[in-house]
This record gives structure tokens, C-alpha cells and sequence, in this order.
């Protein structure tokens, strides 16, 4: 018999980018940018991804980690204002079974050197499953993929 459990926690990661907000927003919202930089396992192989994005819009990521095991992220987002912030609802699964599910605020302000943003994830991992700071970490490892790619944009050799 599962033991059921919610385990809640908060988060927030902020950055400050070089690239101008259009540009950072434009990254998070075309599916042919996201693809680029949305991962945070560079070794594990990608096996689905879709992005509708625009309220009411949904999200998928599947991967599959080193042993197969599936990864699966769906998201819907609720609120969008270009250039300004996003709202969504995501949950995650490995296999079959749902470990978590999260609420995530993105903001982007505009500062004089580029743009400030903030993340924001509220989280519950559920049914006894032990985050131990994996999410956190690897929210962090994206984010550090999408600084990379908003620099590889902008660099005159690709």
C-alpha cells in the first residue's frame, strides 16, 4: 500500500540578463527557441516536446534518463503578459507515477543593462517522493542553459 504524502516547498531564482526583455520573453515563448534550452540532463534523450503557448496552452516535455526511464512534464499556462510574465501549472511524472506538482511565476522587468527575472516555484512532491534539492537544482541548470543560449544568439559565429 502507497503512503500518501504532499510535501510542499517554495523557491525563487533570480537572474539578471544581458539580453534585452523582448528577447529573454521570445526565449520562454517560441517552441524553436524553449527546445534549445529547456533541459537540464544534456545526456538524456529527448523523446516528445510541444509548446502551445498562450493562455488555456499546454506544454510537454518527455525525456528519457540514462537507464530509459521516462521523465514526463506537462504544463498549461493560465496567465500570460508579453514581455512582462507568464503563470503556469506543471506536474511531473517518472514512469507512470506522479512525483509532483507546481505552480511557477515568471517575471521579467526591464533594467538598463538587459533584464531582470524571477522565478518563482511553489511545489508538492508527493507520496513520499525525496526531492532532496533536485528540483531546485536542476530549475537552476535550465536557467543557466537559457543565460547560454541568449549569449549564443547574440554572438556573430553560431
Amino acid at each position: 500500500m502507497t503512503t500518501r504524502s504532499a510535501e510542499h516547498t517554495t523557491f525563487v531564482i533570480e537572474r539578471r540578463l544581458t539580453a534585452p526583455v523582448a528577447r529573454v520573453f521570445r526565449a520562454w515563448s517560441t517552441p524553436e527557441s524553449k527546445r534549445q534550452w529547456f533541459a537540464c540532463h544534456g545526456e538524456w534523450v529527448p523523446l516528445e516536446y510541444a509548446l502551445d503557448f498562450r493562455p488555456g496552452g499546454t506544454e510537454r516535455n518527455y525525456t528519457a534518463d540514462t537507464d530509459g526511464l521516462l521523465h514526463a512534464y506537462d504544463a498549461r499556462y493560465i496567465d500570460i503578459v508579453p514581455d512582462t510574465r507568464m503563470i503556469y501549472a506543471y506536474e511531473m511524472k517518472l514512469g507512470q507515477t506522479r512525483i509532483s506538482a507546481a505552480l511557477v511565476t515568471v517575471a521579467f522587468e526591464v533594467e538598463p543593462s538587459g533584464t531582470r527575472m524571477v522565478f518563482t516555484e511553489q511545489v508538492v512532491f508527493l507520496d513520499g517522493y525525496g526531492d532532496n534539492g533536485a528540483r531546485l537544482q536542476g530549475t537552476e541548470i535550465g536557467l543557466d542553459n537559457l543565460e547560454l543560449f541568449l549569449e549564443r544568439e547574440t554572438s556573430p559565429i553560431h
